[in-house]
């Protein structure tokens, strides 16, 4: 009978490989915990921003009474921490034709001192809304 040794007869993952299976697991696992509220927010921001984009175009609202109309539904869906005017600038303010820029960055801890920045950036459009 002939005798198998080192790698041969290994079966199965060793310790170390195991290790840094679940090492990566929780990367992962704290990468998503950290990136995907971000995305999920910014969502909703657009959303947002397209709804009342379109409804101060058809009511020919100016660019005043679309950041207070913004401000206001901000504030109705309990995001406080955001303002109209730290989130977007006006390509166009034509009464009727708004058009705004979309450009913020929002910042999560990854650990210790090390951040995870997401950064977004769009264009809305009264084109884009309809």
């Amino acid at each position: 009978m002939q005798q198998l040794s080192g790698l041969a007869t290994q079966r199965g993952a060793s310790v170390t490989n195991i290790v840094l299976i679940i090492m990566l697991l929780g990367i992962a696992t704290k990468l998503t915990v950290a990136i995907v509220p971000a995305q999920i927010g910014d969502y909703q921001l657009t959303k947002v921003l397209s709804a009342q984009l379109k409804e101060a175009n058809n009511n020919k609202e100016t660019a005043k009474q679309f950041v207070e109309r913004v401000n206001k539904q901000l504030s109705i869906n309990a995001d406080y921490d955001t303002k109209a005017e730290e989130v977007f600038t006006f390509t166009d303010k034509k009464t009727g034709q708004l058009a705004i820029h979309k450009e913020y960055v929002i910042t999560n801890n990854f650990f210790s001192n090390v951040d995870i920045v997401n950064r977004f950036e769009g264009n809305i459009e009264m084109a884009t809304v309809e």
